[in-house]
């Protein structure tokens, strides 16, 4: 996730959108994840930030202590 830009959460709209409106033959069950991903955007950066909050206070680094290892 990158800083907030309403470009881009336009462009994700945008999107979805076309998705939807370009696959009439999607079953009813997706639609409904779509159209809540549509729903779930942020249009502005406090949201945003909240939820990049959220989402990357929950996860634990994968190494324990010092340097990485790449074995």
């Amino acid at each position: 996730m990158g800083p907030y830009s309403e470009k881009k959460q336009l462009e994700r709209a945008g999107s979805i959108k076309r998705l939807l409106d370009s696959n009439p033959q999607m079953d009813d069950y997706m639609k409904s994840v779509w159209k809540k991903h549509a729903m779930n955007i942020a249009f502005n950066e406090d949201e945003y930030n909240r939820r990049v909050k959220s989402i990357y206070s929950i996860l634990q680094p994968r190494h324990k202590g010092g340097w990485i290892s790449y074995e």
